[in-house]
């Protein structure tokens, strides 16, 4: 069976730049959509990247009084136990540095009795001697001896 051959329409050139004006409208207001689409998401992106840049100033303001004060807390902490340790140290260097002086004072004492030289403790009992004897001397009336003066010089001839 044969098939009937449908004939191509042809279109009278009005319908054809007609039909041309048409698509060229629709075009047109496609890219007119597109474009104004375009700036609104322009403005919406700009309108919402302030919102945003604003919230994060906002959010590292928070964080960075946030940081100052774990900081600063830190900090005084730390300044707290370097205090007490140096506290620490001065009083052990205190304590060892009392323990040395006591070594050299009980050796050079050592050394001027092996000398012969009196101890402050004998000095101290002297002088307390000394005082009691001179009390002693006043109470039976007796006077002080009388410096004795040097000897003149003969004079060279």
């Amino acid at each position: 069976m044969a098939k009937p051959k449908l004939k191509a329409r042809s279109k009278s050139a009005p319908e054809a730049v007609k039909d041309a004006r048409g698509i060229s409208k629709t075009v047109m207001d496609s890219a007119q959509q597109i474009w104004l689409a375009g700036l609104g998401a322009f403005a919406k992106a700009q309108e919402e990247g302030s919102k945003l840049f604003e919230a994060l100033v906002k959010e590292g303001t928070a964080l960075d009084a946030k940081t100052r004060k774990f900081t600063e807390a830190r900090m005084n902490e730390a300044r707290g136990n370097v205090e007490t340790t140096l506290g620490q140290v001065r009083e052990r260097s205190q304590e060892t540095w009392d323990k040395l002086e006591k070594v050299f004072e009980d050796r050079v004492s050592k050394a001027l009795g092996r000398l012969g030289i009196p101890g402050q403790t004998e000095l101290k009992a002297l002088n307390a001697r000394v005082d009691d004897l001179s009390r002693e001397v006043k109470k039976l009336g007796g006077k002080p001896a009388a410096t004795k003066r040097p000897a003149a010089k003969r004079a060279a001839k």
